[in-house]
């Protein structure tokens, strides 16, 4: 597994990572059991770079986590997340990072946070007060790198005069394609990124059903990508990508994520699923080289992304 840097700071990950999330929330029932074998599948693949959350079960993702990855803790990177509360509102003031911090190494059972990202933007409290908060848990050893969610240039720029942003996360996959916009402030200021949704929330992996088809809990019946209408037009897309896959000899998840490798060497995608069979499918997308034609030809697939928005409207982050 190649390793790619994220940022100015010292932060080095694979150049795949995972991300724990769907493990306790979003896609239905969980199986901690099948997470756990997901998570040290990824470790003996080369995976170092572990992402989860407080939000993810309020604490319960980050300590099934922590078991996974406790015999091989020194190894790799875990990265988790403040900044929400319980009613899904923002809460990033200085005493609740702080809080959320010594609960999320306890939860995790370690001595340090690799990377700790604002999960999103709080309009209520200036980022600079959000940067100082985490410079002074970096000066304390309790955090390494500093990470934002969802952040806008301006927002980004902010904080990073106050205390270096390491990596931005935000969707990006073949459907998504959005944050490109942000692409040069990164490069300009060298901060790393990292892909969450890699795979469309499973719609580029070919095996999307229809809204209303999974269990009830699984936001995949309200995502507006699985709606009628767009549903349709992102089934002939994955398929139409698939042929290109299958010409090649790889899955449509290998292209897709490929496909992400090849738009910086600073980008990181986090593929999340419960299946070691899933992260070994994952993994080997690394291995995949793809030609001028073969971007040309998925550029013709999407040129702009999937159909239908990421979120619901009343969940779309915005960015500042």
């Amino acid at each position: 597994m190649r390793h790619r840097t994220l940022g100015g700071q010292g932060l080095s990950a694979s150049a795949i990572g995972y991300g724990a999330m769907g493990i306790s929330l979003a896609y239905g029932p969980g199986d901690e059991r099948e997470g756990v074998a997901a998570i040290q599948r990824a470790h003996e693949l080369g995976v170092t770079f572990f992402d989860t959350a407080e939000l993810y079960g309020w604490g319960e993702n980050e300590k099934i986590v922590g078991r996974a990855v406790a015999g091989f803790r020194d190894q790799i990177v875990i990265a988790t997340k403040f900044g929400f509360t319980r009613d899904y509102g923002s809460d990033s003031r200085p005493e609740h990072i702080r809080e959320v911090a010594d609960n999320s190494l306890r939860n995790l059972g370690v001595d340090h946070i690799d990377v700790l990202y604002q999960h999103r933007v709080d309009p209520e409290v200036p980022i600079e007060d959000v940067a100082g908060t985490v410079r002074e848990l970096i000066d304390a050893g309790k955090v390494k790198y500093f990470g934002l969610s969802e952040a806008g240039a301006e927002t980004i720029r902010r904080a990073h005069a106050v205390q270096p942003v390491s990596v931005l996360q935000t969707e990006y996959s073949l459907f998504e394609r959005d944050v490109e916009q942000l692409f040069p402030t990164l490069e300009e200021l060298g901060i790393g990124f990292v892909a969450y949704s890699p795979l469309g929330r499973g719609f580029i992996t070919g095996a999307a059903k229809p809204a209303g088809e999974y269990d009830p809990t699984d936001m995949r019946n309200t995502d507006p990508r699985w709606q009628p209408g767009n549903f349709e037009k992102n089934t002939d897309a994955v398929r139409r990508l698939g042929e290109l896959a299958a010409a090649k000899d790889v899955t449509v998840s290998q292209l897709a994520l490929a496909w992400l490798l090849t738009r910086g060497e600073y980008i990181v995608p986090i593929p999340g699923t419960r299946s070691a069979r899933r992260v070994e499918e994952n993994t080997a997308a690394t291995d995949v080289t793809l030609t001028e034609a073969d971007l040309a030809a998925i550029d013709a697939i999407l040129p702009h992304g999937g159909f239908g928005a990421r979120y619901v409207e009343r969940s779309m982050p915005t960015w500042v």
